[in-house]
């Protein structure tokens, strides 16, 4: 049987969406009607075609079902608790409290670091906190329990008290239970819920919002010749597969944030096709979160091999993701990339 799939295209910014929209030319995007689409590509696993919107009431019978329940899913404003979604994109500040993370390993993990950092980070126009004691960069081997917490504990306390939405990186069940204890507003687990067998049970009896990564394989070996039939398929499917298994054992809400995992299992070329083609995932109903910050395509695209010198392929691909509707960044340099937004928004969002 043949499975379709709908990816929205051809976007408008500004007046040039109002007036689309207005005239019946273009759709609006998360109801937001400075983003339109006028155009859908339809895919399966051995074709794909674009059609104008207008085209969709011309298709036969299976394909304008399939489009039309996307197009519902894909105009409507996502909700989520504890999160304004309406004015997007929102930046997760990335705060490692690690000694080896790849980017910043042992810069915010001493002291009041990752207190004050935590501070700065919202006085530049960040809206998440991203906490985490673990890193999973490529290589990294797991670490106790215990100690991720030690590294975790006491910043989390402080940061606590600001009063500020704050995020838990981490895949371990027990690392989720304290944290949730401790106030936590979210769970960004990424390994997918995958690593530990009771994450989902601590999710089911907390109903705490949760992010569903994509990663293939884990952090030791994720980027040993990554394999897929279809990188956008198959991570859609994924996600597809992931929340019905969810659903069907009791966790009923909608505070879900799906992230394909860029990096995470995943070559350059995937890495591309994936953000290429991220405007594929509003048909699944929830909010997109994409973390592109320093990662490693942007070296091998640019040749810069210091991740600390990957800011302008970061703000370029953030900037991207945000034209396709994109509702979260995950990144590290808050400031810079809240001031590309304001820019681009100025250019071309009035």
């Amino acid at each position: 049987m043949v499975k379709y799939y709908t990816r929205v295209c051809n976007f408008y910014f500004g007046q040039k969406a109002k007036e689309k929209i207005k005239e019946g030319k273009a759709l609006p995007l998360n109801n937001n009607h400075l983003l339109s689409f006028d155009t859908i590509e339809i895919i399966t696993r051995k074709f794909k075609k674009k059609i104008h919107i207008k085209e969709i009431k011309n298709q036969s019978f299976k394909i304008r079902k399939k489009v039309l329940k996307d197009i519902k899913l894909i105009k409507v404003l996502k909700k989520f608790k504890g999160l304004n979604l309406k004015d997007f994109p929102i930046l997760m500040g990335i705060i490692n409290l690690t000694p080896d993370s790849f980017s910043d390993g042992g810069k915010y993990n001493k002291k009041n670091s990752g207190f004050n950092y935590a501070k700065n980070l919202i006085k530049k126009g960040c809206q998440i906190l991203d906490l985490g004691g673990e890193s999973t960069r490529p290589g990294a081997k797991d670490i106790n329990p215990k100690i991720e917490w030690r590294r975790i504990d006491k910043t989390l306390n402080k940061i606590i008290k600001l009063d500020k939405f704050i995020s838990l990186d981490t895949r371990k069940s027990w690392i989720m239970e304290n944290g949730i204890k401790n106030k936590v507003n979210l769970i960004n687990d990424v390994s997918g819920f995958e690593y530990d067998a009771n994450t989902i049970n601590i999710l089911k009896k907390s109903k705490i919002p949760f992010v569903i990564h994509h990663m293939q394989g884990t952090p030791k070996n994720m980027q040993k010749n990554p394999r897929y039939k279809n990188i956008l398929l198959d991570i859609y499917d994924f996600f597809e597969k992931k929340i019905k298994t969810i659903r069907s054992l009791g966790i009923k809400h909608n505070n879900i944030i799906l992230d394909p995992g860029i990096g995470f299992g995943k070559n350059l070329k995937h890495n591309m096709t994936l953000i290429n083609n991220i405007s594929i995932f509003h048909s699944l109903g929830f909010p997109i979160m994409l973390g592109v910050s320093r990662k490693r395509f942007i070296k091998d695209l640019s040749g810069n091999n210091d991740s600390k010198e990957r800011l302008g392929g970061t703000i370029s691909s953030s900037l991207y993701a945000m034209t396709q509707g994109v509702q979260i960044l995950r990144v590290h340099d808050v400031n810079e990339i809240s001031q590309s937004i304001k820019v681009f928004k100025s250019l071309n969002f009035k």
